[in-house]
């Protein structure tokens, strides 16, 4: 292991954590005020920030490793679906796709290191939440492919937050119960997106769909880190 940095070393870090930050607030700005090409160029650059920094953290305490690798590809399935979800047109399949493939990085992410699903509790509560949100929105999926796909993704998502908060009764440390929260937060906005588009529109809900998103993301990218990571 490389040795601990020194404050001049660490600063491109928090500078880059400053970066993502300002890039996520620009997004969400944009589209609230509908600046749609500053929001087309902000969107996917606030995940390229993001995996830039994660780079950036391993790459300067050690080599990358099956950890960073998964976070970093949970980021660029994340940045898929970001920009499938912002194009004009019918591409809400293909972004939910993208987040399911992104879920399923996170799981192994957070399966490094403990065994799956520790918590029984949080399965089955995850679970539980899944299920009644998948039952409130069931009267709005009228096409039979969009049913079975907003299933898998529920499903997966679920699992996604149940692996998360096992991880965090298991290792009993802020960094992560930060992470837990993220992903609760996560598995928030997404519930907010399948309610404005499947039961009701909501207000401002694109303020409330991306302030829990960027929240989410960046608590996990924060907080998800090795123990010997610096």
């Amino acid at each position: 292991m490389k040795p601990a940095l020194d404050p001049v070393q660490k600063a491109p870090r928090s500078r880059m954590e400053r970066l993502l930050i300002v890039s996520a607030a620009l997004t969400i700005l944009s589209s609230v005020l509908g600046l749609l090409p500053l929001h087309f160029v902000c969107k996917p650059l606030t995940m390229l920030i993001a995996m830039a920094w994660v780079y950036l953290r391993a790459s300067q305490v050690r080599a990358l490793e099956r950890f960073d690798l998964l976070l970093l590809a949970a980021l660029a399935a994340s940045m898929a679906g970001d920009v499938f979800l912002m194009l004009p047109g019918g591409y809400f399949i293909p972004g939910l796709a993208s987040f399911l493939v992104a879920h399923l990085f996170y799981i192994a992410l957070f399966r490094q290191g403990i065994s799956w699903f520790p918590s029984t509790r949080a399965l089955l509560l995850t679970m539980g939440v899944g299920a009644a949100m998948y039952a409130w929105v069931w009267g709005g999926l009228t096409d039979p492919v969009l049913k079975v796909a907003v299933a898998a993704y529920v499903a997966i998502i679920s699992l996604m937050v149940a692996q998360a908060i096992g991880r965090a009764t298991v290792l009993r440390e802020d960094a992560s119960k930060a992470v837990a929260l993220g992903a609760c937060i996560f598995m928030l906005s997404d519930s907010l997106i399948a309610v404005n588009r499947f039961v009701q529109p909501l207000p401002l809900v694109s303020l409330w769909v991306l302030t829990t998103y960027y929240v989410a993301q960046i608590l996990m990218v924060h907080n998800a880190q090795r123990q010997n990571a610096a």
